[in-house]
């Protein structure tokens, strides 16, 4: 019944192999206590309780200690989830403390852009430069011009003091 419960709360086949694996483990030793005295845990220890423990993992709040570099935050999600606006979001909510990498792009500048502020422009040669050395963290192509994140953009955010925080779509 608890196998039938958890895995109709899952659509993942593997979650469903370790609630029937984790359920069955548990008969075996409760089957078995019946015979002998011991408990369940010292006569199978790898079965039983690191089974239940296994999916458990304590979660504390992270708090940088001043001494320690910012981190980068990616939010990854498919178009449409909400990650852009998660991303607006938590930077207009404090812009102090989070800002954006300033993507690439191959894309021919707009009139009212300005390079190195919604995008830096590059020639497709240098775009593809940088994905060969391994300069950009993120890149992928839409309506045929290259889009990425740089490793030196997330840098420049990071080196100002902030977090900084990207947004992708699994691809």
């Amino acid at each position: 019944e608890l196998g039938a419960s958890i895995s109709g709360a899952f659509s993942s086949p593997d979650v469903f192999a370790l609630t029937a694996g984790f359920r069955r483990s548990m008969r075996l030793c409760r089957r078995r206590s019946r015979t002998t005295q011991q408990s369940c845990y010292s006569r199978c220890p790898s079965s039983c309780y690191s089974t239940l423990a296994a999916p458990y993992e304590e979660v504390v709040r992270y708090q940088r200690h001043p001494t320690d570099r910012n981190r980068l935050i990616i939010l990854v999600g498919p178009a449409g989830v909400g990650v852009n606006e998660l991303r607006r979001r938590l930077i207009t909510s404090n812009p102090r403390e989070f800002q954006s990498a300033i993507p690439h792009t191959t894309r021919v500048q707009k009139s009212y852009e300005m390079n190195g502020r919604e995008y830096h422009y590059v020639s497709k040669e240098t775009f593809e430069n940088m994905v060969y050395s391994h300069r950009m963290l993120e890149y992928g192509e839409y309506k045929g011009y290259l889009y990425g994140t740089s490793i030196d953009a997330v840098r420049t955010v990071l080196d100002e003091g902030k977090i900084c925080v990207i947004d992708l779509e699994p691809q």
